[in-house]
């Protein structure tokens, strides 16, 4: 069996007294799908920004097909092939849709410039359902089209590991069934993908494994369908008298 692409090891982070994660470990294989559930405030975006550099874990380790990357800076871990998106969207407002992905483009691991990288932008922005906005400013976008616009970016940084956090969320019917196919096809291409997600039809037409956590902890892991029916899951979910 090949190592894991990601290896995530007694990982902690406290904000003062408060520990946010709380010796969490899991792994995510080359090709894997892998669904980081739990409720609102149980340390899972926590937990995703000290994989993505966003934040400097406190305790444990986190290894990159085996190179230790725990509190690497973000463009460094770029430029290793980790990208994500984030909850509350991050694209630059100012700039237009294209110029946003030519920037992933340029400071990504293949470094593409001109000609070749607009292009590139523009099949990019088709993929995800933007064709024919590239001239637009992002801060004209509605709230879906700039968490495309997003994920845009960060495929531009042609990621071997690609972090979602709740990217499904707030999509309508249509789109959900259009997301969930596209990210099915990122993972055909190879692709590692850790989200973080509560739209649970995603989770169970995608994931391969869930880990979940609750109040910094894991307290599940397995195939969705076992995770989402695990008694301890459900009390963390809906409280002791659901349960």
């Amino acid at each position: 069996m090949s190592a894991p692409l990601l290896d995530v090891s007694g990982l902690t982070r406290a904000f003062g007294g408060l520990v946010a994660v709380d010796g969490l470990s899991f792994t995510v294989g080359r090709g894997e799908i892998v669904g980081l559930l739990g409720p609102n405030g149980s340390g899972k975006t926590t937990a995703l920004n000290c994989i993505s550099g966003a934040l400097a874990p406190g305790g444990g380790q986190v290894l990159l097909e085996g190179r230790p990357v725990g509190g690497m800076a973000p463009h460094r871990l770029a430029r290793l092939g980790v990208a994500r998106t984030f909850q509350l969207v991050r694209v630059l407002p100012s700039l237009s849709c294209a110029e946003n992905v030519l920037a992933g483009l340029a400071f990504g691991r293949e470094g593409a410039w001109g000609a070749p990288a607009l292009a590139r932008a523009g099949t990019l922005l088709d993929r995800v359902g933007l064709a024919g906005k590239g001239s637009l400013p992002a801060g004209v976008l509605t709230y879906v089209d700039q968490k495309r616009l997003e994920l845009a970016r960060a495929l531009a940084l042609s990621p071997s590991l690609l972090l979602l956090d709740e990217w499904l969320a707030g999509l309508n019917p249509t789109e959900l069934q259009d997301g969930i196919a596209l990210i099915r096809s990122l993972r055909e291409e190879g692709r590692s993908i850790l989200m973080v997600e509560h739209v649970m039809d995603a989770i169970r037409s995608l994931c391969d494994r869930c880990v979940v956590m609750a109040a910094g902890r894991r307290i599940a892991e397995g195939p969705p369908e076992a995770v989402l029916a695990d008694r301890e899951v459900i009390r963390a979910y809906l409280g002791d008298g659901d349960a």
